[in-house]
């Protein structure tokens, strides 16, 4: 196969590949059957062994083609030259060999730049109209004016059509390889994105668990020792069940930091009896270990299904921090746990009788148990799950903390 394909401005392409091949096959087609013709048509004449050395040494061209490489550098132009030139010596003294235009239209198109193949085409036109006619013994015959233009134009336009096509595809397929390769970075980005949020919603979580469950029980251990500490004197069995309920806390807190490392639920909720007794058990022990207040429960209604488990989990942990900010600030004497079920929904209140406040109004020492740390994390905890959080306070007047969490399934 000759070499003039695959350079610059040629159409490329699975669907053009079979194209040179049928073009340099018609060549040495063409070539052969002229040669025959003449053979058999003027045997034995003065120029036959010109007309054989000459189609050898044109087919001997043709073939050295791909040598000279497919960009039209001055090598390469020259060999053009030389195989357009040994073919219009036949044309001149074999008037057949003319039929090797078309395959040398396509060579010219290949290998040239748009205008100046066009020009070769022309040229070579001109040349076959002239050589036929003149060469012709039997007058003037229409055909042979009006046939060798009609086939120029024929082979350029479906080379042009067909380079148009090809450029077409190539801008297609590059639009494709970049949208593709947009589509891949958007991915990416999307998934690293994912993973930062899911990164950070993980430190929300891990903070707020670690907030309400050892952070809280490292403050309580911390007031009973210190409590201890002080009556250890006076009062010895005073101290040492300030140790004692500390202990327990640790004990509690370790069971909870084993739950917590393997993501498991809170230990009240793991222990059996669902949120209804975990709460009752933290009203319980509240009680129990602050000696400052009185904590009770009250559970109204019952699920229609079981709750989930992040909504047992989350109400609990509001209720712990909020009773711990109670202990901490309030300076409240009562409080209460209250758990309502109203079929689409299941609410939370804890209410204590202590120093109250004003929702919304900064303060440097927090008067109240609702505005401690422990806040932003109790809204976050209720906004995952799609509910709300409200406060009702009061200076003098105490404080109460609403939880709403709906059981629905969130869209």
């Amino acid at each position: 196969m000759s070499g003039v394909e695959d350079v610059p401005g040629a159409p490329g392409g699975e669907g053009e590949r079979w194209l040179p091949l049928v073009m340099h096959s018609a060549f040495f087609l063409l070539l052969g059957a002229s040669l025959a013709r003449f053979l058999i048509r003027h045997p034995g004449e003065a120029r036959t062994p010109w007309i054989i050395a000459l189609s050898t040494a044109l087919a001997v061209l043709y073939v050295l083609g791909p040598a000279l490489g497919s960009r039209p550098t001055p090598r390469r132009l020259g060999w053009l030259g030389g195989v357009v030139a040994t073919w219009m010596v036949l044309v001149l003294l074999a008037p057949s060999f003319a039929w090797c235009a078309v395959p040398l239209f396509y060579t010219g198109l290949r290998t040239l730049r748009p205008r100046a193949a066009v020009v070769l085409v022309a040229v070579l036109t001109v040349f076959v109209v002239t050589a036929q006619v003149e060469l012709s013994h039997g007058g003037f015959d229409p055909n042979l004016v009006i046939a060798p233009p009609a086939v120029a134009a024929i082979a350029t336009a479906v080379f042009v059509q067909m380079q148009r096509h090809a450029e077409r595809q190539r801008q297609l397929a590059d639009q494709q390889r970049q949208l593709i390769g947009d589509l891949l970075r958007t991915r990416r980005e999307l998934a690293a994105t994912e993973r930062r949020e899911g990164t950070l919603a993980e430190r929300q979580r891990l903070s707020m668990e670690i907030h309400d469950t050892l952070a809280q029980g490292l403050s309580s251990q911390q007031m009973l020792l210190q409590a201890a500490d002080r009556v250890w004197a006076a009062d010895p069995d005073a101290a040492r069940r300030h140790v004692r309920t500390a202990e327990s806390i640790a004990e509690r807190n370790l069971a909870e930091a084993r739950r917590f490392v393997h993501d498991l639920a809170p230990a009240e909720l793991a222990e059996g009896g669902g949120l209804d007794a975990a709460l009752r058990a933290l009203a319980a022990r509240e009680s129990a270990e602050s000696g400052a207040f009185e904590v009770r429960c009250h559970i109204d209604g019952a699920p229609a299904a079981a709750l989930p488990d992040r909504v047992g989990s989350a109400l609990l942990r509001i209720a712990q921090g909020a009773l711990a900010n109670v202990r901490e600030h309030a300076a409240a004497t009562t409080a209460a746990l209250t758990l309502t079920y109203l079929g689409d929904q299941v609410v939370l209140d804890v209410a204590d009788d202590g120093r109250g406040f004003v929702p919304g109004a900064g303060s440097a020492s927090p008067p109240s148990g609702v505005r401690g740390h422990g806040l932003p994390a109790m809204h976050a905890r209720v906004r995952g799950l799609g509910g709300s959080l409200t406060i009702e306070s009061a200076p003098g007047e105490g404080t109460v903390l609403s939880a709403a969490i709906p059981l629905e399934p969130l869209p």
